[in-house]
């Protein structure tokens, strides 16, 4: 890989995932302590940043992104009310559900998706693979030895373990588990949210981290769930795509 490529993917990485980072780092720190401090009830402007930004990468979006990106939201209010105000297994920094949460999930869940369709990181999908598989290893294994994040590192393992077998899904998902990594450091630094010192507060003797270090293997299920309403709705244009996916696998195969 030389300069120009290197140059080629940064820029492609930049302009979706990188966008991404800079409006994590920004609307998380209109809702942080530092922000609180001289800003009464801040939330309010996170919400109206948030849902800003929402309807921009909406409107600029096809019918198929715009379709996943509602049940984005709606699967993520959903796993927010049971996961946090239900279950307990993390808490927000007011008690509640911050309005920016669901529409934050579709967000980061589209530009995962931009991220993997540009031309040139499918040119290099194996390269980035082998760099974000890295990445997935040094960061539990960082959390295991000075945050003794157990839950973490089971959680990152159980990810390469199903992604092993996965090479369609591959880079999606390990991309979404750096962008979580991201999100979750810069979230409970501006101590938007945190997570107790044990897995989900339920199993004492599973000791984790604030982060922990794995935990995007259950925003997993933002994108199962998605995909899971839209194979549901659009049944018939699914099948034949997967037809489709099985000849031209078949053919590649035969030569």
């Amino acid at each position: 890989m030389n300069l120009k490529i290197a140059q080629s993917i940064f820029i492609a990485s930049f302009k979706t995932i990188g966008y991404l980072f800079l409006l994590i780092i920004s609307v998380l720190f209109l809702d942080s302590y530092i922000f609180t401090a001289s800003i009464p009830n801040p939330q309010i402007i996170a919400n109206i940043a948030m849902f800003t930004a929402f309807t921009v990468v909406y409107w600029k979006s096809t019918a198929r992104i715009r379709e996943l990106m509602i049940y984005a939201v709606l699967i993520g209010f959903i796993g927010e009310y049971l996961f946090s105000l239900g279950l307990g297994m993390y808490t927000y920094r007011l008690g509640n559900v911050p309005w920016y949460v669901p529409p934050g999930h579709a967000i980061v869940y589209i530009a995962t998706i931009y991220f993997c369709k540009q031309s040139i990181i499918k040119n290099f999908k194996k390269q980035i693979e082998k760099i974000f598989t890295l990445f997935v290893w040094s960061y539990c294994l960082i959390f295991l030895i000075f945050k003794g994040d157990v839950f973490g590192f089971l959680m990152s393992i159980a990810v390469l373990s199903v992604l092993k077998n996965k090479p369609r899904e591959r880079l999606f998902y390990l991309t979404m588990y750096v962008v979580v990594a991201f999100l979750e450091i810069v979230g409970t630094a501006y101590q938007c949210w945190y997570w107790p010192d044990t897995a989900f507060g339920v199993i004492p003797f599973l000791k984790s981290s604030n982060p922990p270090s794995g935990i995007s293997l259950v925003y997993f299920l933002l994108d199962l769930g998605s995909l899971w309403l839209y194979k549901l709705r659009h049944r018939t244009a699914w099948s034949r795509m997967k037809l489709q996916r099985a000849l031209v696998s078949k053919s590649t195969s035969l030569m």
